[in-house]
C-alpha cells in the first residue's frame, strides 16, 4: 500500500498526459525556432537511460504545477543520458521548469520514471513538489540557459543517479 501511495505521489510530481513535441494549443509555446525572440535552453543531466521520452514544461508563478496550466511544453525522445531542449518563452519574466522522463515511453507516470526542476531543489518522497520560489529562474529577451539534474526513486529516497 505504501509503495502504491509513493508511486502515485511521484507520478503527480512528474506531470500529466503526453503531448506533441511542439504544442501551441491555446496560445501556448513549444520548441524554439530561429525566429523565437525569447528562448530557454534546458540542459538536462543524469537521465537514467536513453529510452522513452523527456518532457519539459514551462510555468509562471500563478500556474506552477497546476494541471493544464503550463505555458510551454516540448517533448523529445531520450536519445542520450544528457540532452538539451530549447523551449520558446512568451515574454521575459520569472518562470519555473519541470522535467519528466517517461523512461519506458508509455505516457504514464510509473515508479521508475524521473523528474527534475529548475534550480534543482531538494526533493523527498514527502515533498515532491517544490514551491515556485524554489525553482523560479529569470528569463530575459534573447537566449537563456539553465541546467536541470534528474531525480529518480532509490529505495525510500529520491535523488540523482550515479
Amino acid at each position: 500500500m505504501r509503495n502504491a501511495m509513493l508511486a502515485a505521489a511521484l507520478g503527480g510530481l512528474l506531470i500529466a498526459s503526453p503531448a506533441a513535441a511542439q504544442s501551441t494549443d491555446r496560445g501556448r509555446t513549444g520548441a524554439c525556432t530561429a525566429a523565437t525572440p525569447v528562448k530557454l535552453t534546458v540542459v538536462i543531466r543524469g537521465l537514467k537511460n536513453a529510452t522513452g521520452t523527456v518532457r519539459v514544461q514551462l510555468y509562471d508563478g500563478a500556474g506552477f504545477l497546476k494541471k493544464g496550466r503550463w505555458i510551454g511544453r516540448v517533448e523529445v525522445p531520450a536519445a542520450t543520458r544528457d540532452i538539451a531542449v530549447c523551449i520558446a518563452v512568451p515574454r521575459a519574466g520569472d518562470y519555473g521548469v519541470a522535467v519528466r522522463h517517461d523512461a519506458n515511453g508509455n505516457g504514464k507516470s510509473d515508479w521508475n520514471d524521473g523528474g527534475g526542476f529548475s534550480r534543482d531543489p531538494k526533493l523527498s518522497l514527502l515533498r515532491l513538489e517544490p514551491d515556485f520560489d524554489k525553482v523560479a529562474v529569470p528569463v530575459r529577451a534573447g537566449a537563456n540557459r539553465i541546467t536541470v539534474t534528474m531525480n529518480y526513486r532509490r529505495g525510500f529516497s529520491i535523488g540523482p543517479i550515479g
